[in-house]
């Protein structure tokens, strides 16, 4: 079977075509997403059955000073000048919605299946059940890159086309040319540097290898609808940074404690009790594993 797919190059997308190259062919989309005619013509002249949509905004801070540009734009009553626009500014809204937008059109326009990557910050962090949000929770979006995110995940249910919406978290993996959250604190800690980590915050850390192996297993069932592809342990950065001190053997001593209204004071407002409930993939037989398992699997690696 063969997919196309965008963001390929990136953390998670690299990992994926690393780890599933001789179970898919695998095609790399390199234009932007945000011409609508180029994608258009890549999506329907590929021979794939499946576009992997992956490209996106993610930085959350850029997301939200892009907010007032994109308010300004999305108010253009010339179509043509709008979608111009978009290309040029290359904005959350222009990747995250009008990109996702354009391939959704295309797939409808080929029949082809669409696997959307999006995100945990769709929810709001408020009232989180005690057992994380599960895949029937309503999302509420608290900034400006959950919000466009969740637009997209809007546009992909209402597609037409068979579809599923794969959210992960805090993605973290062995080796990669960009750091993950993950590996920025093993260097930190290497080079000596203190930790300040907060402590009232609640995350999914998720391995990437797990993420690969539950979208396999999605497309060999032929699954549709939202899956929660997220770790198996509910941590704060305080504790996350703690069990990398002892799963590498590196100084807790320079861990800090703090806030995530000191922490982030300034910044753009974020969810902070993310934990997402995973018993939906699981039952289709993917084991994602914990934070220290995973940990202990990249110590592996790096080693190797």
């Amino acid at each position: 079977m063969k997919i196309l797919g965008t963001g390929l190059d990136g953390l998670v997308g690299s990992r994926i075509v690393e780890l599933l190259k001789n179970s898919y062919e695998f095609e790399c989309s390199d234009v932007d997403i945000t011409d609508k005619d180029l994608i258009s013509e890549k999506v329907i002249k590929s021979d794939a059955e499946i576009i992997l949509h992956m490209a996106a905004k993610t930085y959350v801070d850029g997301c939200e000073e892009d907010k007032d540009e994109d308010i300004r734009i999305s108010s253009y009553q010339n179509i043509d000048e709008k979608e111009k626009a978009w290309i040029e500014k290359k904005t959350a809204w222009a990747v995250n919605v009008f990109g996702t937008q354009n391939i959704v059109d295309a797939c409808k326009k080929s029949n082809k299946k669409i696997i959307y990557i999006s995100t945990d910050f769709v929810f709001d962090g408020d009232n989180c059940p005690d057992d994380g949000y599960d895949e029937e929770s309503v999302p509420s979006p608290i900034n400006w890159y959950s919000k466009t995110k969740y637009e997209g995940e809007k546009i992909v249910q209402n597609s037409g086309v068979q579809w599923i919406i794969g959210r992960t978290a805090y993605p973290y993996r062995s080796n990669f040319a960009r750091e993950d959250f993950a590996r920025r604190l093993i260097d930190a800690f290497r080079n000596g540097k203190e930790l300040k980590m907060v402590t009232d915050h609640i995350m999914s850390p998720t391995f990437i290898d797990d993420i690969a192996v539950a979208l396999d297993i999605l497309i060999s069932k032929k699954q549709t609808g939202i899956f929660h592809i997220t770790g198996n342990q509910f941590v704060s950065p305080y504790k996350a940074a703690l069990l990398i001190a002892e799963e590498f053997e590196l100084d807790k001593s320079l861990i800090v404690e703090t806030t995530r209204d000191e922490y982030f004071k300034g910044k753009a407002k974020r969810p902070f009790q993310l934990a997402l409930k995973n018993d939906k993939i699981e039952k289709l037989g993917v084991q994602m594993r914990t934070f220290k398992e995973g940990l202990s699997e990249v110590r592996r690696q790096i080693s190797l």
